[in-house]
């Protein structure tokens, strides 16, 4: 390698400046070590698009990372009080984040890739690292229906605030925290809601104080909830629904389709990093390391847990940041 191409290439590349992104790169540049962070959207890009009110299960100290306090009024913190924080560690930490760039092939092998992305004006750009790490997290891609009308514009498969749909039929499809929590404050603040799942009753793993909440207000009518069952056709005017009675088919002006999102497997594969199909899609990595089947290609937050989505949160992610730094540090990847 040249000394010019040396000058231009960083320790660590990684993919996602979401929490876990982060934290990945503060620990390697605590070690010592150059890193970049690319983001095809905003910083922390999920969380951003988490309802606007969202308030999280966990307590404040449970989502600090590099060391830094997260300092809150609350008990249990809300999402505008972890983007700032989120925002002030980057700061802090001088972190080279290019958010609005999307990763589009990665060529080369450990100790010089070659990631090639663009911005959002569709122009390429380049970057060299002598290893990366993907944090690509899953909420990008949500489940979908896969059923007729699905792709008209008023189903939409994120929820961010009730105002816009006050005073109309709206149907949410889902039966654990997303649906709870939209279902409820959609129907607080005006909106006429019908709650679709294909389960007996609301999933267990929702949260403590909530599930209560939707049970009461489905309970007293509140909220009509359509159990063991299933939408089947979506219309500009309705939905029909697969009821253990029958057909069912009502008015409606808007649907949540809030059934789950899932990694990028596409993409992890497209860098050689193999799935382990008999284990829920698990990206095949070293446990104690992180680093994957492809030499110099670590793997970072929920992704590591493929399909089980439920496993891995801030909470725990946060601290994979440090197993790529050690191993960073062990094979002596600055030159």
């Amino acid at each position: 390698m040249s000394d010019d191409a040396a000058a231009n290439i960083v320790d660590l590349l990684v993919v996602g400046a979401g929490p876990t992104g982060l934290a990945c790169a503060i620990e390697a540049q605590r070690a010592g070590f150059s890193t970049l962070l690319v983001d095809k959207g905003c910083l922390c890009n999920s969380l951003f698009h988490y309802p606007a009110h969202m308030t999280f299960f966990t307590t404040p100290e449970l989502l600090e990372i590099g060391n830094m306090p997260f300092s809150s009024p609350n008990q249990k913190p809300n999402r505008n009080e972890a983007l700032e924080y989120y925002r002030k560690v980057a700061e802090h930490y001088r972190l080279d984040i290019h958010q609005y760039e999307t990763v589009e092939k990665v060529e080369g092998s450990d100790g010089n890739f070659i990631v090639h992305t663009t911005d959002r004006f569709a122009r390429p750009l380049t970057h060299r690292a002598r290893k990366l790490a993907i944090s690509t997290g899953y909420y990008d891609l949500p489940n979908y229906l896969d059923i007729p009308g699905e792709e008209l514009h008023k189903v939409r498969h994120y929820y961010h605030e009730p105002h816009p749909f006050y005073g109309l039929d709206v149907v949410v499809i889902g039966g654990k925290n997303s649906a709870a929590i939209a279902a409820l404050d959609l129907w607080r603040h005006g909106a006429r809601v019908t709650l679709v799942h294909r389960g007996p009753a609301m999933h267990h793993h929702v949260k403590y104080w909530i599930l209560p909440d939707i049970n009461n207000r489905v309970k007293n009518g509140e909220i009509k909830a359509y159990f063991n069952s299933t939408v089947s056709n979506i219309s500009e005017d309705d939905v029909t629904l697969q009821t253990p009675e029958g057909p069912v088919t009502l008015p409606n002006h808007f649907v949540f389709a809030l059934t789950g999102y899932h990694p990028d497997f596409e993409f992890i594969e497209r860098l050689g990093v193999k799935l382990d199909e008999g284990n829920d899609r698990c990206p095949v990595c070293d446990p104690a390391t992180l680093e994957s089947n492809v030499p110099g290609i670590y793997l970072a937050g929920v992704i590591v847990a493929g399909e089980r989505t439920n496993e891995i949160f801030i909470e725990n992610g946060r601290f994979h940041g440090q197993l790529i730094a050690e191993d960073l540090r062990a094979k002596r990847v600055a030159v």
